[in-house]
């Protein structure tokens, strides 16, 4: 509602003639008590303080007031509690209104506005996006922000976490698109900055403190609690947020980090610049850019590298995902090595896998090549398997194998072969007739086949006939190796001495 010369007549006429009081008058021309407050004041009377009535504090606010002056953030509860027991018999919820009031307040701090010389200064910080949905797995959206202090240029790249590998890359990133770097850069107390701080005495991050001899500039965190030192990261940080992420659709991660690319090379850089307020920001940048510390010749390694143990299956396990290794690798202590696209997999110096990164969660990544080799090395271990058992029912089977192999036979049929007349005649019969064949035939299943076929004959038996067993069947007429039984006659030993 307008405060029109009007309105302030008849509040001034309504106070002095009819003697109304403030809420009364508020009420019936709609207005807030307030406004009649403030047209009172303005006419010259003096502030309407409220009615004083007695309260069951007042005789427990010296005491009060002493308690928060030595511990100016104990808590009401706690006071309530303290109070209670000196005799206070209001509520809880009433007790914390009146504390509101009387709790003493820091007075308010001036702040002087900070400038910097071209070149000088950058500010670094981390911002909150939300959480990004990649298959089976939720991803915290974080942006690594980076500003230089003086044109206010901005370098802002997404990532789906704020461990140390993304920090550096979000660092190399910002220099090589500023093409320089400034002298001193300036955090605040993060992790992967600063490790431990008493006092002025503070203890960089050894991998920060590398990135910052590789690059040649000062890392310098703010002090405690001062965030308006960093506040044109803090601004930018905000910026980032209303103008460019809000409502923003986006197709993936590269996708939003190329869009945010563009803003801060478009819509970022034509903002006019607070320094120097008859430039743009872009030009200002250009102006910055020669100042800048130059980049060396190499960028500083940003690769993770994790040590993962391989198990009984040939895939490595990495951030939330399996990716296959080849066989020979099981039961290895093996490298990761990875960027955000790519995973390498080496043992020491040699690389043994290289697959797309995923950021999904319990996926599988596989190379077609690695498994096939390992179908191959176990068909090839089945064919040995059936050789083992063919050996150990007819050892002479061994002898009969290696002169096959020397007249390069195929020993995979001669060893299917030999097991099928092992079903149909049993194990003696058949190490009786393969030793009959290696004495005066050529090694090969048909020749055992007809000296088996001999002995039958001779012995007046019927054809076997070839029948498929049951497996359970089958298991009963399996080899068992012969165990000796000297231990058992030692426990019969031991129980006669006891007896």
């Amino acid at each position: 509602m307008t405060l029109t010369p009007e309105l302030q007549a008849s509040i001034l006429r309504y106070y002095h003639v009819e003697k109304w009081r403030v809420g009364t008058i508020a009420r019936q021309l709609h207005v807030h008590h307030s406004t009649v407050r403030r047209v009172l004041a303005q006419a010259g009377l003096p502030p309407l303080d409220p009615v004083a009535r007695p309260s069951q504090i007042d005789e427990y606010l010296p005491f009060i007031r002493q308690t928060l002056e030595r511990f100016p953030t104990l808590t009401a509860s706690r006071l309530y509690a303290m109070v209670r027991e000196r005799g206070y018999r209001g509520g809880p919820d009433h007790f914390r209104h009146l504390i509101a009031l009387h709790r003493p307040r820091p007075a308010a701090e001036a702040y002087l506005r900070l400038s910097t010389l071209i070149g000088e200064q950058g500010q670094i910080d981390w911002g909150h996006f939300g959480q990004l949905q990649i298959g089976r797995a939720r991803r915290p959206l974080m942006a690594f922000v980076a500003v230089l202090a003086w044109s206010r240029q901005i370098y802002v790249r997404f990532f789906l976490d704020a461990r140390m590998e993304n920090f550096l890359r979000g660092h190399v990133a910002a220099f090589e698109a500023w093409q320089g770097l400034p002298r001193v850069l300036l955090y605040d107390n993060l992790r992967s900055a600063v490790l431990e701080r008493q006092g002025d005495a503070i203890r960089f991050h050894p991998t920060l403190l590398a990135l910052a001899a590789h690059y040649r500039f000062e890392p310098r965190p703010v002090a405690v609690a001062r965030g308006n030192e960093k506040g044109r990261v803090e601004r930018a940080i905000r910026y980032v947020r209303e103008s460019f992420f809000a409502a923003r659709q986006y197709a993936d991660l590269d996708d939003l980090n190329t869009q945010a690319a563009q803003w801060c090379n478009g819509v970022a850089a034509d903002r006019l610049c607070p320094s120097v307020h008859e430039l743009r920001v872009g030009e200002a940048f250009l102006q910055e850019q020669s100042h800048l510390v130059p980049l060396p010749e190499n960028p500083f390694p940003t690769d993770e590298m994790v040590a993962v143990t391989v198990g009984k299956t040939p895939y490595a396990r990495f951030d939330l995902n399996d990716y296959s290794v080849p066989h020979s690798a099981v039961r290895k202590m093996l490298t990761v090595r990875a960027t955000p696209h790519r995973v390498r997999v080496l043992d020491g110096a040699t690389l043994l896998a290289d697959h797309p990164r995923s950021y999904d969660r319990g996926a599988q990544i596989e190379d077609p090549a690695h498994i096939a080799t390992l179908v191959a090395y176990k068909r090839q271990a089945g064919q040995h398997r059936a050789t083992n058992r063919l050996m150990a029912a007819a050892p002479a089977s061994r002898e009969l194998l290696v002169r096959a192999a020397a007249r390069g036979s195929n020993l995979g049929s001669l060893t299917l072969g030999l097991l099928r007349l092992l079903e149909r005649y049993g194990a003696t019969e058949l190490q009786a007739a393969i030793a009959e064949t290696l004495e005066c035939a050529a090694p090969h299943p048909n020749a055992v086949r007809l000296a088996l076929e001999r002995r039958r004959e001779a012995r007046g038996m019927p054809p076997p006939v070839a029948v498929t067993l049951p497996a359970h069947v089958q298991e009963k007429d399996a080899v068992v190796q012969p165990h000796r039984l000297d231990s058992y006659d030692k426990l019969t030993e031991a129980d006669d001495d006891q007896a």
